[in-house]
């Protein structure tokens, strides 16, 4: 046997050496081998909060990692949003995107991330409507009687949300531009905070998630007037919509969707994709859609991305009607 190799025979015998002196270990471990972090740009015990917690108890079981929700609350999500943006795109940590992540660009002027590239779409979760609740002790019990006293008391009533530019908040900007009354807006950081008002009386009302207010609907601590999607709950099936009870071509609803940071390789957002919509057969989160009228719509990265970019479309134009820009 001859004893002259050529160049790449040396090559291919010395690559074949270290692979057997590597024990043939792979280039890269397997997703994920540590936890995930899922931030929630709200405060603690919010609907945001209560789907995120539910829906990263599933997904844990299915990745075989802990998924851990990280609230980090305030300017209306950019914060939680923010960190998120400049994370490694590992696939490690996610956002739990809403309303707020189509509305903010058209919202901020200097908004501190590029929405469209700085996100890589995971999964739409669901969405639901919003729910129109008032303190029961005030004097309305209909739409009908909350525009009335509206109209005789212009500027008189407060609407809460969970944050400019969330869902609550351009719900009630839409609704004061369809009806034409005078309502005050009152921002908080997050939707627990501005629940515990609302029943202690400091504001009057709120547009607000299905998941934040089912509990205290039911117990009598808030009065429901109607829901403000384009037809009824099957969470709240007396409920009327907002346009049947007054006010002609109102529809808002609410979303969860989850992004990772852009780049994140294809393969860890097919992994995260696909344990998404295992999650959201779980038990616990199948009690959950039953109980706030959730409509689970998990599909490809690209359904998410379509979805977000239609909202941002139709809800830009509120905000330049009710001149919400913000520096």
């Amino acid at each position: 046997m001859s004893a002259f190799f050529t160049l790449p025979r040396l090559l291919t015998l010395g690559l074949a050496a270290a692979a057997v002196s590597l024990g043939g270990a792979p280039a890269h471990a397997a997703f994920p081998e540590r936890p995930v972090t899922l931030v929630v740009p709200f405060a603690p015990g919010g609907g945001t909060d209560n789907i995120a917690r539910t829906l990263a108890e599933g997904m844990g079981q299915d990745l075989g990692q802990t998924v851990i929700v990280e609230n980090r609350p305030g300017a209306g999500t950019v914060i939680g949003t923010q960190f998120v943006a400049r994370s490694e795109p590992d696939g490690y940590t996610l956002v739990m995107a809403t309303f707020a992540h189509a509305v903010n660009p058209s919202l901020y002027k200097n908004l501190p991330f590029d929405t469209q590239r700085a996100f890589t779409p995971v999964a739409l979760v669901a969405h639901s409507p919003n729910v129109l609740v008032v303190n029961p002790e005030e004097p309305f019990h209909s739409v009908k009687e909350l525009l009335d006293y509206a109209r005789a008391n212009p500027g008189k009533l407060n609407y809460g949300s969970f944050g400019n530019g969330t869902s609550a908040h351009l719900a009630g900007e839409l609704f004061k531009n369809l009806a034409k009354v005078d309502l005050v807006h009152v921002p908080y950081k997050g939707s627990a905070p501005a629940m515990t008002d609302l029943m202690g009386g400091q504001i009057q009302l709120m547009f607000t998630t299905v998941a934040s207010v089912a509990s205290h609907i039911k117990s009598g601590k808030l009065r429901a007037l109607a829901v403000t999607s384009a037809e009824r709950s099957k969470a709240f099936p007396d409920l009327p919509t907002v346009a049947e009870a007054g006010v002609p071509g109102y529809q808002a609803e609410s979303w969860y969707g989850l992004y990772a940071p852009a780049n994140t390789p294809q393969a860890v957002v097919q992994r995260l994709n696909a344990s998404v919509a295992k999650a959201v057969q779980s038990p616990a989160f199948q009690q959950r859609v039953a109980d706030e009228g959730l409509m689970v719509d998990v599909g490809a990265p690209e359904q998410l991305a379509r979805y977000v970019d239609a909202e941002q479309k139709r809800w830009s134009q509120v905000v330049r009607d009710a001149h919400l820009q913000q520096n």
